[in-house]
Order: C-alpha cells, then sequence, then structure tokens
C-alpha cells in the first residue's frame, strides 16, 4: 500500500491501528506513561541523558521537561517563569499521562548555577555537590508537598554521562 492510499484510508476513518502502525509514536501518545523527567537544557549531555534513560529500560516511559539548571531552574526565584512552566508541565503530566515518579536530573559543570548562584558557589567538586543536593532536595520537597503520591528520585550526572543517586 502507498502511503498515499494508507492516508486515504486513515482520512476514511480507517482507523487507529492502521495510524499506529504507520507512526507508532502516535499511537503511544495516549494513556500513561511511568514518569517525567526533569533536566537541563545543556546540550553536551543530551545524547547521555538518553543513553541514560534508555539503559534504565525507560525508553518512550517517560515525560521531559528541560530547564536551565534543572532543579534549580524549578525553583529559582531569579526567573519565577521557569518554576511556573515546570509546575504546570507536571500537573499535565500527572492529568494526561498518569505519572507516578519524577527523575530530577542535574548535571556538574552547569552553566545555570554559576548564572544563578554564582561562581563562587561551585567552586569545587565538594561545594558543587552541596548546592545540587540542596536544590535537588528542596525541589523533592516542594513537589512532594504538592503532590504527595508522587515518588520522586533525584540524580547529578558527570559529564562523561555517569549518574549519581542523590538521597
Amino acid at each position: 500500500m502507498s502511503r498515499r492510499e494508507a492516508f486515504g484510508l486513515i482520512a476514511l476513518g480507517g482507523g487507529v491501528g492502521l495510524l499506529s502502525t504507520l507512526a507508532p509514536g502516535v499511537a503511544r501518545a495516549r494513556g500513561h506513561t511511568d514518569m517525567l523527567l526533569l533536566t537541563c537544557m545543556d546540550y553536551r549531555l543530551t545524547d547521555d541523558t538518553v543513553a541514560y534513560m534508555d539503559g534504565r529500560g525507560l525508553r518512550d516511559k517517560y515525560d521531559h521537561v528541560v530547564l536551565a539548571g534543572a532543579s534549580l531552574g524549578a525553583l529559582t526565584d531569579k526567573y519565577p517563569s521557569w518554576g511556573e512552566a515546570f509546575w504546570s508541565h507536571l500537573d499535565v503530566a500527572i492529568s494526561l499521562h498518569a505519572i507516578h515518579k519524577v527523575m530530577v536530573l542535574d548535571h556538574r559543570d552547569c552553566g545555570a548555577y554559576k548564572v544563578i548562584l554564582g561562581a563562587d558557589a561551585i567552586a569545587t567538586p565538594e561545594l558543587e555537590l552541596a548546592a545540587h543536593t540542596k536544590e535537588l532536595q528542596a525541589l523533592r520537597a516542594e513537589i512532594k508537598r504538592r503532590h504527595e503520591h508522587l515518588e520522586v528520585e533525584l540524580g547529578l550526572m558527570s559529564l562523561d554521562g555517569k549518574v549519581e543517586t542523590i538521597a
């Protein structure tokens, strides 16, 4: 069947079954997913983030929100619209996709942390870990305050793609 014939069948009511064979992602758009993932916008880690999620068996099983600074971006008073966007996306993910978990994945050498907190706040690996831990835990507490039923997982990705779990 040609693409033209297939689209004709779809247009004539050929059904979601045919549509799902032509565009599987369309069929998956309805229903639920496992979680919402919040990450930073840093282009250096896009592929590593996808590989990490795929490695955990989560391909096509999460919604993805991207904010500069990830946890910090969701809570900063410096750019309040970022937090508003995160909370709106979270509410939509809950109502539309029935998520039950939020994963927040910050990363090392984050430019947003330098811009918002200042370079001195993350000048050493220890200070950097402490800053990320503080922001990640603060966001987890706020998510739990607003949506106590949600699980929250926290991680810090290194520039080599390895993820450290934050308690």
